[in-house]
């Protein structure tokens, strides 16, 4: 199986250029002027286009149970639904609950993913408490390839762990030389907050931002950092919504402590006023941390183009409005979190973030793709073109105009948070590892093509 990609104007995270690429072996082998195509190879001509390394996603829920449900997507719904907007990996979070056996709940997460991803994916694996067993286990985890930990600073009784927990599993990260990314919001001051403002009768989905404001995701940021500060271990901080958020990060970064910032689209380009909507539309924009104010949103903004905020993930966490966000009519407590956005992300930082001239090509290709590779042990095989590099290649169509609707999608849920939003730009081809997998906006590869991507440890350690 050979590919050919001619013609392009090749934009990685420090460079521009025209170049043939030529792929065989499910890798790139050769960057050049003039290739000539070999006996059998498919032929792309890109004349016109822009060639990226394949988009890393590296925040995602596909198999989860929560909240007494389940997200809709399954990894064949959610892998193509990735590949059509450009993603040609992704990170998915395992969530064992409190009572889940650890290793059980790995197991369980893989084979759910297995023979089954058209694209390549990889896993974080969720701490959720610890006992004399965990740090046997996670060393297992590791061991099988999972170099990244989760852990919840939120979710009290469900998800989310102790401090006593906390510490020790940022001390095992930091012998075993794994990142720990992090929900970081104050999970008791959200508790007292929801119970207060259900007893003043404010139930609807309006009061989900309230129940857990900007100040206290800033203060989950000092809380994961002072830890972090004490036992070296290196955190990614997730889905990071706010300016109290980024100053706490901030804060630390400039004291030498060892982080990294995420943002996710949906922060980036929706605001708190879409939770607001009534007769509960709002609880299709329910998410944790929640949408924000404009100025955030604007704090955001600016970060990702100083380079402050390193990736841009999605959160993705896909819910039906009908039958499953319906469950917390009454009580915006039970509504379950998530917007789903997985083939949605690429477009939407393209179109609101190149085309609108808030950050630049090269950086687009960095938060969307070779920081997340640099990060969680994948690059140089992900995140760049050179060869050697897996041939995950993007050809992109900076001329395209359309809109995004739910009528369309692929992902497996029954409304789009964009409904209706025009874009500028889209996947117009997609390759992983040299097989074309995507094609305007159809997915016409193998279901079964994507493989776990085992990583090696490279924090230290």
């Amino acid at each position: 199986m050979a590919l050919l990609i001619k013609h392009g104007e090749i934009v990685t995270a420090t460079e521009r250029y025209h170049a043939d690429i030529w792929c065989a072996g499910e890798t790139i082998t050769r960057i050049g002027a003039n290739l000539a195509p070999g006996p059998g190879a498919e032929l792309i001509d890109a004349r016109g286009k822009l060639v990226f390394p394949g988009f890393i996603d590296p925040h995602v829920h596909i198999h989860l149970p929560f909240m007494g449900t389940f997200a809709k997507d399954t990894h064949a719904s959610a892998s193509r639904a990735a590949l059509v907007g450009g993603t040609t990996t992704l990170i998915e979070m395992v969530c064992p609950s409190r009572q889940d056996d650890p290793w059980e709940a790995y197991e369980l997460w893989k084979s759910q993913a297995a023979g089954r991803s058209a694209c390549d994916y990889a896993f974080h694996m969720g701490v959720t408490r610890w006992d004399d067993r965990a740090a046997e286990t996670l060393r297992r985890v590791v061991d099988d390839g999972t170099a990244s930990f989760k852990v919840f600073l939120a979710y009290q009784g469900a998800f989310g762990i102790d401090d006593g927990e906390l510490f020790r599993v940022l001390e095992l990260a930091r012998r075993l030389g794994v990142i720990v990314t992090a929900h970081c919001e104050n999970a008791e001051l959200v508790a007292q907050m929801q119970r207060r403002l259900l007893a003043e009768g404010k139930t609807g989905p309006e009061w989900h931002e309230p129940s857990r404001p900007a100040c206290v995701e800033g203060d989950g940021v000092n809380h994961l950092a002072t830890f972090a500060e004490l036992t070296g271990a290196h955190v990614y901080v997730v889905h990071t919504s706010c300016g109290d958020a980024l100053a706490a990060a901030r804060r630390a970064r400039q004291r030498g402590v060892s982080l990294w910032v995420e943002a996710v689209i949906p922060h980036l380009v929706l605001d708190r006023s879409y939770a607001e909507q009534p007769e509960f539309a709002g609880a299709k924009y329910v998410m944790s941390p929640p949408l924000r104010d404009v100025a955030d949103q604007r704090a955001l903004w600016s970060a990702l183009a100083a380079g402050e905020i390193d990736t841009v993930a999605t959160d993705h966490a896909p819910f039906d409005f009908y039958g499953q966000k319906e469950m917390g009519r009454g009580d915006f407590t039970r509504i379950p979190n998530g917007i789903p956005s997985v083939e949605d992300r690429v477009r939407l930082l393209y179109t609101h973030g190149v085309a609108s001239g808030r950050i630049d090509l090269g950086r687009f290709v960095d938060v969307a793709s070779t920081t997340a590779a640099k990060l969680f042990g994948l690059y140089p095989r992900k995140g760049t073109i050179q060869p050697g590099a897996d041939a995950d290649l993007v050809v992109f169509d900076p001329a395209f105009r359309g809109v995004i609707s739910a009528s369309t999608q692929l992902m497996n849920v029954d409304y789009s948070a964009f409904e209706g939003w025009p874009i500028q730009g889209r996947a117009e081809t997609v390759a992983v590892r040299g097989r074309v997998q995507a094609r305007e906006g159809k997915f016409v590869g193998v279901g079964d093509w994507g493989q776990m991507l085992r990583r090696e440890p490279t924090h230290g350690g």
